[in-house]
């Protein structure tokens, strides 16, 4: 961002992991108006209701919010949808002139993240995908160990985030291939590996030999009559250009040993 604003106006697009967003927004004493965007009135007036957010900031069509922001003089959008939707969204936002935080992954394929950077770029605008673990405290204290030197030379990494049982609702988005793009992988991993990757000085990935499965989830949601048609656990191995390699796990379900998650860099 070119100038730093004494208070921002805010828009959350998505108030599913978008209350999330929002939480924060309205904690921050540099936050000005917020603005709200989701299709499900019934959600949209439970989450402005519980915000005291005036009606008027309310909207049920992304198209219409955008349409207003130089009105409301909307600073920056969250677009915390659906994957398939984060970059058509992502990028008429960054073309009406705002900045945009964005959840995580970044685009169902590579070349829409390329149009949605080049789109941030030809507006001058700011483009952040939500990696939230940099910013947690132990990783940034990590991150000032490794760059001292103290450490050496980080050619190898194993970084890995398993669930016993963190499968989604069966027959939703997130396990629905068109609409999420994949599992675990996009979901947990990509977490994992922006960390690592971050840590290691961000080289650049030149060869990556995957596999992935569905299994567990399968069989479950065949039992349930109901859709799922990702993988619920995949495994990388990635090289990069100065020689270094990182292994990748994640996994929505497993026989590990009792406990909700299983994360390790």
């Amino acid at each position: 961002m070119s100038t730093m604003l004494d208070r921002m106006n805010l828009g959350v697009i998505g108030l599913g992991m978008g209350r999330g967003h929002l939480n924060d927004y309205v904690r921050n004493p540099r936050c000005g108006s917020v603005f709200l965007c989701d299709m499900d009135a019934t959600r949209l007036k439970a989450t402005s209701e519980q915000h005291a957010i005036p009606t008027d900031r309310c909207y049920t069509d992304y198209k219409a919010l955008l349409c207003d922001a130089k009105k409301h003089g909307l600073h920056a959008v969250s677009v915390a949808l659906p994957n398939t939707l984060h970059a058509p969204v992502t990028i008429a936002a960054l073309e009406s002139g705002l900045h945009v935080l964005c959840e995580k992954p970044m685009a169902m394929t590579a070349i829409q993240a390329k149009r949605m950077l080049e789109t941030a770029r030809r507006h001058n605008r700011t483009l952040m995908i939500n990696f939230s673990f940099r910013f947690h405290p132990t990783s940034q204290a990590l991150k000032r160990f490794v760059d001292s030197g103290a450490i050496g030379n980080v050619y190898y990494g194993r970084t890995v985030w398993h669930r016993r049982r963190g499968l989604p609702g069966f027959g939703g988005w997130f396990g629905t291939r068109k609409l999420s793009g994949g599992g675990p992988i996009i979901d947990l991993g990509v977490h994992r590996l922006d960390l690592a990757m971050w840590l290691m000085g961000n080289p650049r990935p030149v060869t990556v030999s995957a596999s992935t499965y569905n299994v567990i989830g399968a069989r479950l949601a065949k039992e349930q009559k109901k859709t799922f048609d990702v993988e619920d656990l995949g495994a990388a191995l990635i090289r990069f250009d100065n020689g270094a390699t990182v292994i990748l796990e994640a996994s929505w379900a497993g026989f590990t040993e009792k406990g909700e998650d299983m994360v390790t860099q």
